[in-house]
């Protein structure tokens, strides 16, 4: 019985894949179309036309974190190293989701780690935030998430976790409240453990 190679089943899994994203994009297009013509709108009137697709590639988009894993992003960029002090990546630009109403909260992530004989691309970082930024959720899953993963991909000594964010579901709507931020930390292993160690982390966050 022949078998088929693996460039013959790379391409077939691309076919299911690229069939599969079509679906979804068929079914979000609608979904918009819908909403469209529920909020009072005309959804065959020039301006809003394209709308409906365009909306469903932007959603597609901004939810690619369901169709991404923390090891494909980080792919054996895992170093070893006799660095043993706080690692820290600050300022990492993020946008999401809320879970509640499907409005954006947009901010800046501050994630360290202490290496345990490891260490991690520094690009890596940045893109482990965008693969949790880049789905539904509360601001304070995102915060534990990001440091659970980094956890498990590197078991280092301790990781920790903070994250600053304008929430547009409380801007533009509800209280309205143009200024406010929220703030949300995730501490683990000797960050949580050692006072020495999180105020040290702290002070680097300045």
């Amino acid at each position: 019985m022949r078998r088929d190679s693996e460039f013959e089943i790379s391409e077939r899994f691309t076919r299911e894949a690229s069939r599969l994203e079509e679906e979804q994009l068929d079914a979000l297009s609608e979904a918009f179309h819908q909403i469209l013509e529920a909020v009072g709108e005309d959804a065959s009137r020039q301006g809003l036309r394209r709308t409906p697709v365009r909306a469903a590639r932007a959603f597609e988009f901004l939810t690619q974190g369901y169709r991404q894993c923390v090891e494909d992003i980080v792919n054996g960029a895992i170093f070893d190293s006799d660095a043993s002090e706080i690692i820290l990546v600050k300022d990492i630009e993020f946008y999401s989701m809320c879970e509640h109403h499907l409005l954006p909260f947009i901010g800046r992530a501050h994630v360290a780690y202490i290496p345990n004989g490891k260490v991690i691309g520094l690009s890596k970082v940045a893109r482990i935030v965008d693969v949790f930024a880049r789905r539904l959720q509360i601001q304070e899953q995102l915060t534990t998430e990001i440091a659970d993963a980094l956890m498990r991909t590197l078991q280092p000594g301790g990781v920790a976790v903070v994250i600053e964010a304008k929430h547009l579901c409380m801007m533009m709507r509800g209280v309205e409240k143009q200024n406010s931020v929220m703030k949300t930390s995730c501490l683990l292993g000797s960050f949580k453990d050692d006072a020495r160690t999180r105020s040290e982390f702290l002070s680097l966050l300045g």
